[in-house]
């Protein structure tokens, strides 16, 4: 099997056989669940319930509210007892749906039938697509763009590839690791699901080659699938991104302007394609997720089975507690991720892992003047003069920043980790991004 990859890119240690290797446990969540209305890309959802209400678990309590939006369901049973802004991830407030769980899990009946065995070949694709809307199903893999959306391109004959993303090329993440170990099955049933939409497509499960053990499993199981094989990737980060995981499979650029289906492809996170097999065949909506729990400031890394709205503070407690001389905390991976001021925020859809460090290498590092040393343009998978970005940013100069292609970047970071210099180039350039498309909003 060929190894496929990017030009450019980096190999930070990935701390993986920290928890690669423990098995996934469920957790029960105790007191107050905060569910925002704002999971993912797109319009927040709407409010179902009121104040003193009792839902159930998989109850949905959040409708979408536009065409990019996502219905949001309850993980437990209980009472609303509020509905009200509450502290997310990243920092904010958005307002959040607040449940006292009263711990019976009584769940909703949702009369599930196997769609698959259920509809003629007219009406199967759009109960697919409506099976997944009314699950609330949305990237996993951290952009939460609702997949419905993205199941339904302006031209389906146009898609001739439904790739899963299985590379998980962040350091420490191992939740996509044990989903493919876990329920390698499940994933290539769903990944067949999402095939029935595209009558001309084949799909790829492209997972990164430090990875062995899935890859030879999951070549051995698509056998009996016509139109499924598996491709090995070079183990280098961002492996993930959308844009490069489709060159290495097709050879095939996108870029800002373009969607992955305007390069006849379609991206998923494996946990997406995971829900995508429980939506369609046993009615599931999406409730949980897998979290990896790591770093050297933990006491016992590991992969827990969590229902949403629950506190990363009892993802720290079921992981051990944390080391007291813990500098850092984030949310996400450590080259993409939010680090936390206050960890009673909610595990939400795109929670993928919390990471605890002793030693916080951003703030100790030093930053000097540009050397004009070229390494950021070497290790850049979107070639670009990230030092020239960084400047123009500094000057406040947009017209500069356009000229070098900034709004190309896809802030992974990789400038960042390489600079001899410890420059904050990503920081500088995201920020110079976001002023540059509030000016074309207002224009």
């Amino acid at each position: 099997m060929s190894v496929l990859t990017f030009k450019g890119g980096v190999h930070p240690y990935d701390g993986k056989d920290l928890t690669k290797d423990v098995p996934t446990r469920r957790i029960n969540p105790k007191g107050e669940l905060v569910f925002p209305m704002s999971q993912h890309i797109g319009a927040p959802a709407t409010p179902m319930v009121k104040i003193g209400d009792r839902v159930l678990k998989g109850q949905k309590i959040g409708e979408a509210s536009g065409f990019v939006s996502a219905n949001i369901h309850s993980s437990v049973s209980g009472t609303v007892k509020k509905i009200e802004p509450r502290l997310v991830t990243n920092g904010t407030k958005v307002m959040s749906i607040v449940i006292e769980n009263d711990e019976l899990y009584e769940e909703i009946d949702t009369n599930s039938k196997n769609i698959l065995e259920n509809c003629d070949k007219k009406t199967l694709k759009d109960a697919i697509k409506e099976a997944v809307k009314e699950a609330g199903i949305v990237g996993l893999g951290g952009a939460c763009f609702p997949t419905h959306v993205k199941l339904a391109p302006k031209d389906e004959s146009a898609i001739d590839y439904v790739i899963v993303n299985a590379a998980e090329c962040e350091p420490y993440i191992t939740a996509d690791y044990r989903r493919m170990t876990e329920n390698p099955k499940e994933l290539l049933e769903g990944l067949s699901i999402v095939l029935h939409l595209f009558d001309n497509a084949k799909g790829v499960v492209a997972i990164e080659d430090n990875k062995p053990d899935v890859i030879e499993n999951l070549t051995k199981l698509a056998e009996k699938y016509e139109r499924i094989e598996v491709k090995a990737l070079k183990t280098k980060y961002p492996q993930g991104s959308e844009r490069h995981i489709i060159y290495a499979v097709t050879g095939r650029k996108i870029n800002s302007k373009k969607l992955p289906a305007d390069a006849g492809c379609i991206v998923d996170n494996v946990d997406t394609i995971y829900s995508i097999y429980r939506a369609v065949k046993e009615g599931k909506p999406l409730t949980e997720r897998i979290v990896t729990v790591s770093g050297d400031g933990i006491h016992n890394p590991c992969n827990l089975v969590v229902p949403f709205g629950t506190s990363h503070t009892q993802l720290i407690e079921e992981a051990g507690g944390m080391d007291e001389n813990v500098e850092k905390i984030i949310s996400g991976g450590p080259m993409m991720g939010q680090a936390l001021f206050d960890t009673d925020v909610p595990v939400i859809k795109g929670s993928s892992s919390l990471l605890l460090f002793k030693h916080d290498e951003v703030k100790a590092a030093k930053m000097t003047n540009c050397l004009n040393c070229g390494k950021c343009v070497n290790v850049c998978p979107e070639g670009l003069v990230c030092a020239k970005l960084a400047q123009a940013a500094a000057l406040g100069d947009k017209e500069m920043f356009i000229k070098y292609n900034g709004m190309e970047c896809i802030e992974c970071g990789t400038c960042n980790y390489i600079c001899p210099a410890r420059r904050n180039i990503t920081q500088s350039v995201r920020t110079m991004k976001r002023a540059i498309i509030a000016d074309r909003k207002k224009g």
